[in-house]
């Protein structure tokens, strides 16, 4: 019986592992460029930030040391750029995209403070009158840059918020990755509202503490900041 016990519960443990995923590649023109060769690299695998007041939100474990190990990718304002997934979202939850602007090296910027906004939100479809998640499954997500964002040095933000435990107090799990791009063909648009990162989320904003399962949700808020595009 503990020997079977032991079985169980390494095969759960198994499948949540397996269940998680990062965003270890950029998609410029509509090609994957290698792992982590725009993306900064983190050490925790696949596995999410929990605590919504760690500097490890920003970029994930690892996200802000390993800056110098990685290179700037060039992509024009208003095209589609994305990222890959290491393995397909399994879990339900929206998808954000953040940016903040480097004062130069893009490697070298921890974008500490009120320097984030958000360029895109994709979250729970209730067009056919009951929650669907229509990101699960996937293995890659596009998104276009806004045509009128200011050229310069960028950390771009992904992240998934996974709300699939969420009903319990502090159970979101947030998965993040980084990269760094050079924004070129831009314009003067004044990106905002700026926020930090932690700082932007609290464990009851009603799209991280949510319950998905009863009563059946009739509406989710993607949490964080309006998204800016111009």
């Amino acid at each position: 019986m503990k020997f079977s016990s032991f079985l169980t519960t390494a095969a759960l443990f198994s499948q949540s592992a397996v269940a998680h995923y990062k965003f270890p590649a950029l998609i410029v023109d509509g090609t994957p460029t290698p792992d982590f060769k725009y993306v900064r690299f983190n050490t925790n695998n696949i596995n999410p930030i929990l605590d919504l007041n760690s500097i490890d939100l920003r970029c994930n474990e690892g996200g802000l040391a390993s800056g110098p190990q990685t290179e700037t990718a060039v992509v024009q304002a208003g095209s589609t750029v994305g990222f890959t997934l290491s393995n397909s979202i399994s879990h339900i939850g929206p998808l954000l995209v953040y940016m903040a602007k480097a004062p130069g090296d893009p490697s070298s910027f921890d974008a500490a403070g009120d320097v984030w906004f958000k360029i895109h939100e994709w979250g729970a479809d209730f067009s056919s009158g009951s929650i669907n998640w229509p990101e699960l499954g996937l293995m890659s997500y596009t998104f276009q840059l806004p045509p009128s964002l200011p050229d310069g040095s960028y950390l771009l933000r992904i992240e998934h918020i996974g709300v699939h435990n969420a009903a319990n107090p502090n159970s979101a799990q947030f998965f993040v990755n980084c990269a760094q791009v050079q924004v070129t063909g831009g314009g003067n648009g004044n990106p905002g509202p700026l926020v930090a990162i932690p700082g932007l989320y609290n464990n009851e904003d009603p799209g991280i503490h949510f319950n998905n399962y009863y009563p059946p949700p009739t509406s989710y808020i993607i949490p964080g900041p309006p998204v800016w595009f111009e």
